[in-house]
């Protein structure tokens, strides 16, 4: 493996893993997804033609295996599984993670339709722009800031007993 691979890992892994595990909610499954990420940079590097950032080319080629991975049977088949209790007990590990997903505005993120989850983790937990989202997600910028509109309703409604200042603020 290249130094150059190795530096680029080092720092922006936790980044794209971080984006992972936002969207399918598992970090076994999101290291997967951020190591087919690199494996995938590494083959096809010379396909980067550094018109956005590399951080934001990272984060685009995991958003799009985040989302293959959702639609996959592998996905399904283990929701399957774990809503029957089969499979592996709890590790503490697991158990720990489900602790702190149980905090309010996190199930209420989860709650979200996935196309209104990935703008707010992009937005508000990633802090991209507007117009890296909207090339992320190879959609209009005026889609993405609709999107975000709709999931700030959405997360008001669902949080209507608390004051969540920053969802009150439609400034993009």
């Amino acid at each position: 493996m290249s130094e150059h691979l190795v530096a680029i890992m080092e720092e922006h892994g936790e980044y794209c893993l971080r984006v992972a595990y936002l969207y399918v909610k598992d970090w076994a499954m999101a290291e997967e997804i951020v190591q087919d990420v690199f494996f995938s940079y590494y083959l096809q590097q010379d396909r980067f033609e550094q018109r956005a950032s590399l951080k934001t080319y990272l984060v685009k080629i995991t958003v799009h295996k985040s989302h293959d991975y959702l639609r996959s049977w592998k996905n399904k088949r283990h929701q399957l599984l774990e809503k029957l209790h089969i499979g592996a007990s709890k590790r503490p590990e697991t158990m720990l993670l489900a602790q702190d997903e149980r905090t309010t505005l996190t199930n209420a993120l989860f709650e979200l339709p996935i196309t209104y989850r990935e703008v707010v983790i992009l937005y508000y937990y990633q802090e991209l722009k507007v117009r890296e989202i909207a090339d992320i997600l190879t959609c209009a910028e005026n889609t993405v800031k609709t999107r975000l509109h709709r999931a700030r309703k959405m997360l008001q409604e669902k949080l209507a007993n608390n004051k969540w200042e920053v969802l009150m603020n439609d400034n993009f």
